[in-house]
């Protein structure tokens, strides 16, 4: 397995950044109780993922179902080697992410003005200045931020976006002091043409091994897409246990691809990951039994089926 992805020229191993607790969870109508997502993340960590976004400390009112993020980060079982991490648009939220123990947070821009208004009520330009506080909070804390791009190749109000304006943002939140950027396809009509003609320009701004993709599956094209980037070079993917997730600025926007079906795919193509697939996949029939909803996860479905 290992001969096919030297072949291919693929990076030999890939971290995965567990969305699910954050971004997975955070549009669901219903409150999930604090103790479910606590459960989640405790099963999560049992994993082998070395990274997992927990929570986010924005405002309640923008986003009630993070209302608990203190008392997520303040219940969960810590292991060695693994980071948490917490989602915070401003220097309130970050204070507040620093004081229940986050090991790194994460500030969201967008490649596109009407989503950018849209999603945080400000220009792609006000966006960037309020980050520059974060940042040198950050500085003054040392703990390291991570940089998200929203609709990197579509926008719900737009359309196509330039892979130039995705590669002027990116530049500025690295240059910030983003020590990775995620780039998101937040209403998933990437395809692995798009995708790649849009890493190309922004790995032409900031080190391909400084960026990661995070790709929504609306159109099915998730998994292709992941392997495209994949020849890209890039060797950080974000997904979401379950398939959990989606875009509430984004119409018809259907959840991030599924951390079981990434894990594997990596695993047939002699990859390494660290997870553990078995205990994934039961961590996500665990939050879809939670939340009363179907597990989107392909891979999930079919093994589940095979050990009835």
């Amino acid at each position: 397995m290992a001969i096919l992805s030297k072949l291919a020229n693929l990076p030999a191993s890939v971290k995965i950044v567990e969305v699910g607790p954050r971004d997975g969870l955070q549009n669901e109508k219903e409150v999930v109780p604090t103790e479910v997502k606590i459960d989640l993340i405790n099963r999560l960590s049992d994993t082998g993922l070395s990274v997992i976004e927990a929570t986010s400390f924005v405002s309640p009112k923008w986003v009630p179902q993070m209302a608990d993020h203190n008392q997520v980060l303040g219940g969960i079982r810590r292991l060695p080697g693994i980071r948490y991490t917490a989602l915070t648009p401003n220097v309130k939220g970050f204070s507040s992410a620093v004081e229940a123990r986050a090991d790194e947070v994460a500030i969201f821009g967008a490649a596109s003005e009407s989503f950018s208004k849209k999603n945080i009520n400000c220009s792609i330009e006000e966006s960037l200045q309020r980050f520059a506080d974060v940042m040198k909070s950050a500085k003054e804390h040392e703990i390291p931020v991570r940089g998200y791009v929203s609709c990197v190749v579509g926008c719900p109000y737009e359309g196509p976006i330039d892979p130039k304006k995705v590669a002027e943002v990116s530049k500025k939140l690295f240059e910030m002091g983003c020590y990775e950027v995620s780039l998101g396809d937040t209403i998933g009509v990437g395809t692995p043409g798009t995708i790649k003609a849009m890493i190309a320009e922004v790995a032409k701004h900031v080190p391909v091994d400084r960026l990661a993709v995070h790709c929504h599956d609306t159109y099915g094209q998730a998994v292709a897409n992941i392997y495209a980037a994949l020849e890209m070079g890039i060797s950080v993917v974000d997904s979401s246990v379950a398939g959990l997730g989606g875009c509430p600025y984004a119409k018809g926007a259907s959840g991030n691809v599924a951390t079981e079906d990434v894990v594997y795919m990596l695993n047939g193509l002699g990859i390494k990951t660290g997870v553990d697939i078995d205990k994934l996949i039961a961590a996500g029939n665990f939050i879809s039994k939670a939340i009363k909803r179907p597990n989107s996860s392909k891979v999930a479905q079919a093994m589940t089926k095979s050990h009835l």
